[in-house]
């Protein structure tokens, strides 16, 4: 139990957080298969037995819906980038390795839709998102580490960090927006590797 509320109030809060997950799974699905612009609240809502008035509660408005799940997908995206850097050879190589994995989930029919496509197009400024920035740190705690240590050049770690990151999420868009998405992946994972050794010491 959350403590200072009673059993009423902790059962409401549950409640609540059911249902915003239940939203937010079907909200996954819906835009990952049909789009942010074709899928409809009321059949969203409908799935899962809720009504537009807890979607609104929840997340303001179908926008706001689309935030939840577009910082969904995205944090998944940054840990399975993550992962694919543990397993490589140097913190260098695990730094390019991040960037290449998360320029290959371009691919995923999800991906792409929403945080790739959609997400642009309807909540802004990727840089602006909650799970861009997160990952950003991540980012900027391994470049801080490879300036100390002599393998990347003294630069502003901050700056580093932003142009890695923007180029590894604008390859994934020039991959995802691609009529031949698997011919340019191989070579926009290329470029990105030449980009970023330009940094090294």
């Amino acid at each position: 139990m959350l403590k200072g509320i009673g059993p009423v109030a902790q059962r409401r809060v549950e409640k609540m957080a059911e249902n915003r997950a239940k939203l937010v799974a079907a909200a996954r699905q819906a835009f990952g298969t049909t789009g942010f612009a074709n899928a409809s609240m009321d059949d969203l809502t409908a799935k899962v037995g809720l009504t537009r008035g807890a979607l609104y509660h929840s997340f303001g408005d179908k926008t706001g819906l689309l935030a939840a799940v577009v910082a969904q997908v995205d944090n998944e995206m940054a840990a399975r980038a993550q992962h694919a850097g543990t397993n490589a050879a140097s913190d260098w190589e695990g730094l390019l390795a991040e960037g290449a994995s998360y320029i290959e989930m371009a691919l995923d029919p999800e991906v792409r839709r929403i945080v790739l496509l959609d997400g642009p197009a309807f909540l802004g400024d990727p840089s602006k998102w909650p799970s861009q920035n997160a990952c950003l740190n991540v980012t900027m705690h391994l470049v801080e580490k490879l300036i100390a240590e002599g393998v990347m050049k003294p630069i502003d770690v901050e700056a580093a960090s932003r142009l890695l990151s923007g180029a590894a999420f604008n390859a994934a868009l020039w991959v995802a927006a691609n009529d031949e998405p698997q011919v340019v992946l191989p070579k926009a994972i290329a470029a990105f590797r030449l980009m970023a050794e330009g940094f090294l010491a």
